[in-house]
């Protein structure tokens, strides 16, 4: 038997979200008679108690009777509970310097913690993540901040708005001027992102037509890592020697930056591949994107006006190129920036029923096959007080070294 425990949210500000909604909790219990799941009571979830309990599931304050507790965000300290296994967000695989003392805290109270971030196959590949609804979010909030900078069109907030089709409805009530909309990234974000301009059937072009004709209607171009990177040499290798020598690359972005008004940063970045845009090419005077959506949000890096992370109830900023500094949005020399880090809490009913179905279909039948694909053993980051070795890199940051 397997007692999982769906924990309540504490992390500040409140996120709604849940891993495993009343009906994912239904299929696990109906295909796994060894599980048993109660779920902690939450005045701020997305699913209520009551809806739980109409679904037949335990809802209890009884935490510490659980084997495996499941959250989203980080944990507060003082909530922990000593000797479980704990699935959530810990924000520590990167060595972030505001979470060093979680992780101690969880070696200390000789916790077993699993990431959700960690949690792969055996290529690598990620299996559980929120990625798709912070694509689908990002660019709702990016036609949104077109809108407000352009003074065109002014529609709702996405946390607003029930679900996906309602983003999709809302968008739907805009009218586009010929404006070119770039997305960068070809993954769970990126698609996510696509979706939404599919949905406003907003017209997709090629590359080549993108960089060289105008259009009467707006038009989008998705691209990705070979289309804003070049190898310095000239050479045109296959994708892979950019993930393995991003060094010898550098970046053709500012080709897009002179055509496009909107741009929705969708990628994936890599240490060591080069920036897409630097302070420098936004002070040059081709430079003509006026609107940033930067869903990946890799502060002071590679999407150069990104400063800082927004929020949800201030989500616009603005950069302005001569000073390199924050500035009102709607400022006449400012690029309007849209920095949410936390996208998906914006969609949280979509997001957490999407991210539950993977997580039922790849995390919970290893806790019943004995782990036979390696997916628990991946995403063990700790086990009896001490790092595995698989993250055993992290020993010098849990030691205040780094």
């Amino acid at each position: 038997m397997t007692h999982f425990g769906i924990i309540r949210e504490r992390k500040n500000p409140p996120d709604r979200r849940v891993v495993l909604s009343p009906q994912a909790c239904q299929k696990v219990l109906k295909t796994f008679p060894g599980a048993k799941i109660t779920i902690e009571p939450s005045p701020l979830r997305v699913f209520t108690d009551a809806e739980y309990k109409a679904a037949g599931i335990e809802v209890a304050s009884a935490m510490e009777s659980c084997d495996v507790l499941i959250g989203v965000k980080e944990v507060p300290i003082e909530a922990l509970i000593p000797g479980k296994k704990y699935f959530f967000f810990s924000h520590t695989i990167k060595k972030q310097p505001y979470n060093r003392k979680l992780l101690q805290a969880v070696l200390d109270k000789n916790i077993e913690l699993y990431d959700h971030e960690v949690i792969t196959n055996a290529k690598g590949i990620r299996l559980v993540a929120f990625g798709r609804y912070a694509g689908i979010v990002g660019a709702y909030n990016g036609i949104r901040t077109y809108g407000l900078k352009s003074g065109k069109f002014n529609i709702s907030r996405a946390y607003k708005l029930k679900d996906r089709k309602a983003l999709i409805q809302e968008l739907l009530s805009v009218s586009l001027p010929p404006i070119k909309i770039l997305l960068t990234g070809k993954g769970r974000v990126g698609n996510g992102a696509k979706e939404m301009l599919d949905g406003m059937k907003i017209r997709e072009v090629s590359v080549e037509d993108y960089l060289s004709k105008t259009f009467d209607v707006a038009v989008y171009c998705q691209i990705d890592v070979l289309e804003y990177n070049q190898r310095k040499d000239g050479q045109v290798l296959p994708m892979q020697d950019f993930f393995d020598h991003p060094e010898a690359y550098q970046s053709n972005f500012m080709r897009f930056a002179k055509v496009s008004d909107l741009y929705i940063a969708g990628h994936f970045y890599g240490d060591g591949a080069p920036f897409l845009y630097t302070r420098e090419d936004v002070k040059n005077p081709d430079f003509k994107i006026q609107v940033v959506a930067d869903v990946s949000c890799d502060i002071d890096g590679p999407v150069a006006t990104t400063l800082r992370a927004s929020t949800i109830a201030e989500p616009i900023y603005g950069y302005n190129p001569g000073t390199e500094k924050e500035v009102p949005f709607m400022d006449k020399d400012a690029i309007a920036v849209m920095a949410v880090d936390n996208l998906p809490a914006e969609l949280p009913r979509d997001a957490s029923e999407g991210f539950g179905e993977t997580f039922v279909e790849s995390v919970i039948p290893a806790f019943f096959d004995e782990d036979k694909d390696g997916i628990l053993q991946r995403a063990r980051m700790t086990h009896k007080g001490s790092l595995t070795k698989r993250y055993a890199y992290l020993q010098d940051y849990v030691d205040g070294k780094e």
